[in-house]
């Protein structure tokens, strides 16, 4: 059983107890190193490793991002976790008592710069919440034809843009593009229908070969762990793309991501059953009835007025219809190759209720009705300057799971 309390103290309510321990890489003068956060700060775990400390067989924090580590697999990532956790623990005195060990590898955590914590090959975003392609659907279809016909069967996905896949904090800029206004030609310009799109991703560990798909039942022993998502869209740049072949110049200007990996370890204790799937799917996608997992999520908003961001959708991770497992063995079922640090994000995660619309396209309901702030500010899509911010936590009885925030502040376009 893992240590209930560090030596590190750390509120019931903070995002980081010694029973997360999420990964992530942090920058310093000599380079990206790998670390976890525990409370208020973060562990160097290169300065661990190479001090013999993680008692590993392979050298997995050695470079700058958690590729290495990603690829090990989950009995590499059982022990490491584990041996975190007695580091960490209050009745051990290993590191706790160690001066220049703790100076060298603890630092406050608003002290250093967070970075992304893999080199990403690849980026799937899926469109898995029910409610949300209901809800889009019946806005450009109407309710009698909401969902294609596919929808039901398959999750339904594709091919983002891994490089233009950002950390939280970062700036991001409003795009550029093709608008069509009614009845004109179309005209390049910014986008006025600047969107956030609130969803959790996952990243890739042991890949598979080419020509071998993923079975369901071995689908979480490739998942390494989970992070918040903004898949930021141009909504009015995607209307006018998005025939024939789908997302394009609307989506791929920016994503964001939390700096925090959450492991399937650390969020064992949370999961659960997803929405009842009717039709049966498949069978090749068949055996992931539990693989939902209570996580709670919100969006917050914050304008330049603002002391604090007004908080604009309450969500939840287990809304989803189609789970992780289900997502990776049908990317994987027609032999398409997966490697460690790939990014798979689930695509709008929308409630039945108002206040759980993922996006303000729902929110607003494609413009038709404005949000009201906090502060008295209304919104139909995000203004230059507005910080969007996302965050979430699945709560245990005396402690919270944390994921931090995927946050970033829309600038005018270039």
């Amino acid at each position: 059983m893992s240590p209930v309390r560090s030596f590190i103290d750390v509120p019931v309510d903070h995002d980081f107890p010694i029973q997360n321990l999420p990964y992530g890489v942090f920058e310093t003068k000599s380079g990206n190193r790998p670390c976890v956060a525990i409370g208020d700060f973060i562990l160097d775990l290169a300065t661990l490793e190479s001090e013999g400390l993680l008692q590993t067989e392979q050298k997995f924090f050695s470079g700058d991002t958690l590729n290495a580590f990603m690829e090990g697999g989950p009995t590499a990532w059982k022990a490491v976790r584990s041996r975190l956790q007695e580091l960490l623990s209050s009745e051990s005195d290993e590191l706790r008592d160690d001066g220049d060990l703790k100076s060298r590898t603890l630092h406050d955590m608003p002290s250093v710069r967070m970075v992304l914590p893999a080199s990403i090959g690849d980026y799937t975003d899926f469109y898995s919440s029910r409610e949300h392609a209901t809800n889009v659907g019946t806005m450009f279809r109407g309710a009698d034809n909401a969902l294609m016909e596919n929808w039901l069967h398959l999750p339904v996905g594709y091919h983002g843009r891994a490089s233009s896949i950002i950390v939280s904090g970062t700036d991001v800029h409003r795009p550029k593009g093709q608008l069509k206004p009614e009845n004109e030609p179309p005209v390049h310009a910014p986008s006025k229908l600047l969107d956030f799109e609130l969803e959790m991703g996952f990243f890739v560990g042991p890949g598979n070969q080419l020509g071998y798909p993923i079975d369901i039942q071995d689908a979480e022993d490739h998942i390494f762990g989970f992070v918040l998502v903004n898949d930021w869209s141009a909504r009015d740049i995607q209307k006018w793309e998005y025939v024939p072949l789908g997302p394009f110049l609307g989506k791929s200007f920016a994503t964001t991501i939390s700096p925090w990996i959450v492991t399937l370890d650390a969020l064992e204790p949370f999961r659960c059953a997803g929405p009842p799937q009717d039709p049966a799917p498949l069978p090749y996608l068949n055996g992931s009835e539990n693989g939902a997992f209570d996580i709670v999520l919100e969006v917050g908003i914050q304008t330049p007025s603002m002391s604090e961001p007004s908080i604009v959708c309450q969500s939840n991770f287990k809304y989803l219809y189609w789970s992780a497992a289900q997502q990776l063995a049908h990317h994987t079922v027609n032999g398409c190759n997966t490697r460690p640090g790939d990014l798979m994000a689930s695509g709008t995660i929308s409630g039945s209720t108002p206040d759980s619309y993922g996006s303000m396209l729902e929110l607003s309901w494609r413009g038709s009705k404005p949000l009201s702030l906090s502060n008295g500010e209304e919104r139909k899509f995000i203004q230059d300057e507005d910080q969007v911010i996302i965050s979430g936590y699945a709560q245990g009885p005396d402690y919270r799971i944390g994921f931090g925030e995927a946050a970033g502040t829309l600038r005018p376009a270039r």
